[in-house]
């Protein structure tokens, strides 16, 4: 009496590697978010920095997750991962984390941006200031969609 077992699918979906992160979501949000991050430490570098302990977070927040995101990616393109359901949760965690950082972030520099409408400096450090803020926000909610979308995916 022959037994027929048929392999049970797995269930469990992989993690992308190589270019595949870029067409799998949530992974595909991660080059948006470090360019987005990247023109918020950008524009606030170029401003004349009239706050420096609020503008001092927001470089903090925006300079540290860009690294640690590039970082990701290049781990998600070399396939660190193994497919370990760890890094499901490593990353939902980072991107939770670092949602709430860039949250604080945009309101410190959209605090920045109104304080220095008032100023005597020259017109364009307040457009500066208001697109550091405008792409703070963005990439809040770049964040927050990654963390929420690893969470229910």
């Amino acid at each position: 009496m022959a037994s027929t077992s048929s392999p049970v699918a797995s269930t469990q979906p992989t993690l992308p590697s190589g270019l595949a992160v870029f067409k799998t979501m949530p992974y595909a949000f991660i080059l948006p978010e470090i360019a987005c991050g990247t023109w918020v430490w950008i524009l606030v570098a170029a401003t004349s920095v009239s706050y420096p302990l609020l503008q001092g977070w927001v470089m903090y927040v925006s300079l540290s997750s860009c690294l640690i995101s590039l970082l990701l990616l290049i781990s998600y393109l070399f396939g660190f991962h193994k497919n370990s359901e760890n890094w499901k949760v490593l990353d939902s965690l980072y991107h939770g984390a670092t949602a709430i950082l860039y949250m604080s972030a945009a309101v410190l520099q959209a605090n920045a941006t109104i304080v220095s409408e008032f100023h005597h400096n020259s017109p364009l450090y307040y457009e500066l200031n208001c697109a550091a803020s405008l792409f703070a926000f963005i990439t809040t909610f770049l964040y927050i969609l990654h963390a929420f979308s690893i969470y229910y995916q």
